[in-house]
């Protein structure tokens, strides 16, 4: 089972480890809350640093660490995030986010014709974490191995969870889709950030979260 870094979990300076993300919802169509106008953040063209371990939910106050739901490493991926890139330019361009009354908004890019996710259900998927101005903080395509998680269950953060089981007229995922989500701080790693250690954060304080999801099918 491969982990995450920051998305669904904590990060932590000393300890980098694994990950994951979100939750489940019957709803069929989607319905829009709010239309917001702005695109996902482009991509910047500087090296990226990735976690092989990011998505799993902030934990107590008192643990500054990447635990199992963090980041598993740091590397840079100059080239493979520049391939990536290239290949969702045009989408980035034309997808509109629609926003829940939680805060999460997301956009379909592919909608899927396979089974949706269930709560507790083994998945996988290939993701991109990003910033808002576009920093690349993890990806699994550069690694080349999506990740694998149960759904649902507080193994990544919440916007995870929500985002690819559907809530809040969000529609649940389908296998073969790909879907930005664009996670708020409170459903993503709040006021503490993610891998921080020396005074800096991989992910800031309050930072809103950008995400890019294939969601491949069942593990």
């Amino acid at each position: 089972m491969s982990t995450l870094g920051i998305l669904p979990h904590q990060i932590s300076a000393s300890t980098l480890r694994k990950t994951r993300p979100i939750h489940r919802t019957s709803g069929g169509s989607r319905s829009s809350s709010s239309i917001v106008s702005s695109a996902s953040p482009a991509p910047s063209a500087t090296p990226v640093m990735v976690f092989r371990e990011v998505l799993r939910p902030a934990e107590a106050e008192g643990d500054n660490r990447m635990g199992r739901r963090e980041a598993i490493g740091l590397g840079f991926c100059l080239n493979a995030f520049l391939l990536l890139r290239g290949a969702a330019a045009a989408d980035e361009e034309t997808c509109s986010l629609t926003t829940s009354p939680s805060g999460l908004a997301f956009c379909d890019r592919v909608v899927g014709d396979g089974p949706a996710a269930e709560k507790g259900l083994l998945i996988k998927a290939h993701y991109v974490g990003k910033l808002e101005g576009g920093k690349v903080f993890d990806s699994s395509y550069s690694r080349g191995k999506p990740l694998t998680f149960r759904i649902g269950v507080g193994e990544v953060i919440k916007g995870w969870d929500q985002g690819i089981l559907g809530d809040e007229g969000i529609p649940p995922m389908l296998s073969g889709g790909k879907r930005t989500l664009r996670i708020p701080p409170e459903l993503g790693y709040g006021a503490r950030g993610a891998g921080c250690r020396g005074g800096s954060c991989i992910i800031p304080p309050g930072a809103t979260l950008f995400f890019e999801v294939e969601f491949l099918g069942k593990a």
